[in-house]
């Protein structure tokens, strides 16, 4: 296991290498600001197990981190997911702890006064093809190298979440918490993932069905964690084949194959979020993740697929924010989506300069 781990994180690395000259000489550049406490490069992290830990429920606070661009479309998702943020934070049941936009532009923006934020620097131009979410593990590596992060777990969210009831630390013991997505599926691309996952390692169920958020995991597991899932995930971007196969959800098999090089199972849990318009109801759950277009025609019935009379999506609005005052969807429609709406709405109408900034 030893010898396959090491043979594996020397492909892993060499292959990285290769095609990441310019985002190495910008580590060099910087290693004062990227180094391990020994002194390492974050990149050449081994391969190691998790120790044992104890397994009890974890009421320990857990920072809220989420990365962003500084494009229109996902300022106006961080200034709604923020202000529920601060809306749930207090309320019993919760242990959220503090909360940091990564802003993986390299450069301050408006809402630096509004939301906290910590300035990262994006990857090296053309390095992600086009596919911006490959800045995601990068940002992390950087902001858990450089930032102070008092709380001992992570929650990785993105900003089109929306907390609807306050979030326990779901985490239990060295085991992190995640929702399991059902189109994220390693045993169907076996001959795709053992590229990354040689069959030394065990077999390709270790690999949970999951991406990156949301999850809350201990800090000192995402240190080690991340720079994995950057150098598999580059890795995977850069091989045609795995390209083809995994397509936008490739950053997804990136951090589910690093958890599971470093020997980390996630505990699954299907009531951390739900996404509507598929699931009807939010009570019991944490976290809408509006993902996914909700159309429906006036009496209540879902034009998937098909404009609806009444719509929500978020994609409408990449120029800019959503109107205030959202009209409520039509009669029928599932509480998951009217739920959500009206979030929206309440968002909205109390942030300020909303229509404007």
């Amino acid at each position: 296991m030893g010898k396959a781990s090491s043979l594996l994180l020397f492909l892993l690395s060499f292959g990285f290498f290769v095609v990441t000259y310019n985002l190495l000489t910008l580590i060099l550049h910087n290693r004062s600001g990227l180094s391990n406490s020994d002194g390492s490069s974050p990149l050449l992290d081994p391969i190691v197990q998790m120790p044992h830990r104890n397994s009890q429920t974890s009421s320990a606070p857990f920072h809220v981190a989420l990365t962003a661009t500084d494009a229109p479309y996902n300022k106006w998702q961080c200034r709604i997911m923020y202000y529920w943020y601060k809306q749930k934070k207090a309320l019993p049941g919760s242990d959220m702890g503090g909360f940091t936009r990564i802003l993986h532009s390299g450069n301050t923006d408006n809402l630096m006064d509004e939301i906290p934020t910590f300035v990262v620097d994006p990857l090296p131009p053309g390095l992600d093809q086009g596919y911006v979410v490959l800045n995601r593990p990068w940002a992390f590596v950087q902001w858990l190298e450089r930032a102070t992060i008092i709380e001992d777990y992570v929650l990785m969210a993105e900003p089109d979440h929306v907390f609807v009831n306050p979030l326990p630390n779901l985490a239990v013991g060295g085991h992190p918490a995640a929702f399991p997505f059902f189109y994220i599926t390693p045993e169907k691309f076996e001959n795709i993932v053992r590229k990354y996952y040689p069959v030394e390692m065990g077999p390709v169920s270790n690999i949970d069905p999951i991406g990156n958020s949301p999850v809350i995991i201990s800090k000192e597991s995402l240190e080690k964690i991340a720079p994995t899932w950057m150098n598999v995930s580059l890795t995977m971007k850069n091989d045609p084949d795995t390209d083809k196969a995994f397509g936008w959800v490739l950053e997804m098999y990136g951090y589910a194959v690093a958890s599971a090089l470093h020997g980390v199972r996630h505990i699954l849990h299907k009531d951390f979020m739900i996404q509507p318009p598929w699931d009807l109801s939010t009570k019991g759950k944490f976290i809408i993740h509006y993902t996914y277009g909700c159309d429906y025609n006036m009496q209540g019935e879902l034009t998937y697929g098909k404009i609806g009379e009444w719509r929500f999506d978020k994609r409408s609005h990449l120029r800019g924010p959503p109107p205030r005052n959202i009209s409520m969807p039509p009669r029928g429609v599932p509480e998951s989506v009217v739920t959500f709406v009206k979030m929206v709405n309440e968002a909205t109408s109390n942030i300020p300069n909303w229509d404007t900034l």
